[in-house]
């Protein structure tokens, strides 16, 4: 029984970051596609896959990207920020930079999955479920 479905999807990309690998497997859920759409979008992944199986449900297969010239991979940090046990909820104004910008935050908000820069854009807040630089 899996408690944080989040938690375990960034573990995953997080570990096979780490070990070198070129495509990660995932369970697949709404909110874990929704990241995956904004990681592809962001540059962080090299492209993704959605396999529905019939009465299950499904896969999430992850290409991940490395610099051509270092192999240095592009996701240098993952991190689980809202948890079941502890919710970090911010307003559109009080959303975190990351790095200065060169990061990003993943927030769920009424409006869907989005990063805080266009939950800022759209002046909505809601969980800031992780960072990723």
């Amino acid at each position: 029984m899996n408690i944080d479905p989040i938690a375990d999807y960034l573990t995953r990309v997080r570990n096979a970051v780490n070990a070198g690998h070129r495509v990660v497997e995932i369970p697949a859920s709404n909110v874990k596609k929704e990241i995956t759409k904004i990681l592809f979008d962001q540059g962080y992944i090299l492209s993704y896959k959605f396999e529905d199986d019939k009465g299950h449900q499904g896969s999430i297969k992850i290409a991940l990207k490395y610099d051509k010239l270092t192999k240095d991979p592009v996701i240098k940090k993952i991190q689980r920020i809202s948890k079941p046990g502890l919710r970090k909820y911010s307003s559109s104004s009080e959303l975190p930079r990351i790095l200065n910008g060169l990061g990003i935050a993943i927030v769920s908000t009424s409006h869907g999955v989005m990063t805080g820069k266009q939950a800022q854009a759209q002046n909505v807040g809601g969980e800031v479920l992780c960072y990723v630089y």
